[in-house]
């Protein structure tokens, strides 16, 4: 099984701690979020992974020979030149998932209790061009899904704004549901991303939710999910009691 790491990041959010280390190297009790994440997935059984990297890249070079690579096959998908986005960036790593095996993306600063090999075969065993690991916690900004947890749009509850455009919210109409940062993709989800729309950097939910009219794009629900952002100081505390439990 092949999955894909988001290690990219400039961790603005954790400044000063990524004055000098890129994000995805800053320790979680005791070690790097990349670390964590790799072996969350190694446990699951996937086996090959590509990682992307731009801030302090060379550092996650280093940290990854050091280590052997954990054991796994490891690509590198290098942005150093320019950052990509989440969009971007899995489109310039689609020649490392060519066929139709699909690969799992995940953020490097999301710990979550989510089985991430049932979340890969639930999207297996759908038909569904990309599967979205979601849970009803409370945000501001929620996916919106039909009965069949199909993807219909979203909307920032704060101000009203709903995607895709024209995309009328009625209260009841949709189950609302909180993105994790975990999505499963089949490699022939980038035959629609051709356009020139979609070239250089663009983030991924943009390109999810301008085609999911078209498009058949799911909702993988866990309603226990227990997911922590560990990509702001306030979280890293939170983040070491929960890799205690």
């Amino acid at each position: 099984m092949k999955a894909m790491i988001f290690a990219a990041g400039l961790g603005t959010r954790l400044k000063p701690l990524t004055d000098h280390t890129p994000k995805a190297l800053v320790p979680v009790a005791g070690r790097p979020m990349l670390e964590h994440v790799i072996l969350k997935l190694k446990e699951a059984g996937f086996t090959e992974l590509v990682i992307n990297i731009h801030h302090f890249g060379e550092q996650i070079l280093d940290f990854l020979k050091a280590n052997q690579d954990f054991g796994l096959t490891i690509h590198i998908s290098d942005e150093r030149k320019m950052l990509l986005d989440t969009g971007g960036g899995i489109k310039k790593a689609a020649t490392f998932f060519t066929g139709t095996e699909p690969f799992l993306v995940h953020n490097v600063d999301i710990l979550s209790n989510a089985d991430l090999k049932e979340v890969y075969e639930f999207h297996r065993k759908s038909r569904n061009l990309a599967t979205l690991l979601v849970s009803p916690r409370k945000t501001s900004r929620y996916l919106l899904f039909d009965a069949d947890n199909r993807l219909k749009g979203w909307i920032h509850k704060d101000t009203l704004q709903t995607k895709p455009e024209g995309l009328v919210y009625e209260p009841g109409k949709y189950r609302e549901y909180a993105f994790s940062g975990i999505h499963v993709i089949s490699p022939e989800l980038f035959h629609y991303m051709e356009g020139e729309q979609w070239t250089g950097k663009f983030p991924i939910m943009d390109f999810y939710l301008q085609n999911c009219r078209q498009l058949l794009l799911g909702g993988c629900v866990k309603e226990d999910l227990q997911l922590i952002d560990i990509g702001k100081p306030d979280t890293l505390a939170r983040a070491e009691e929960f890799l205690q439990h």
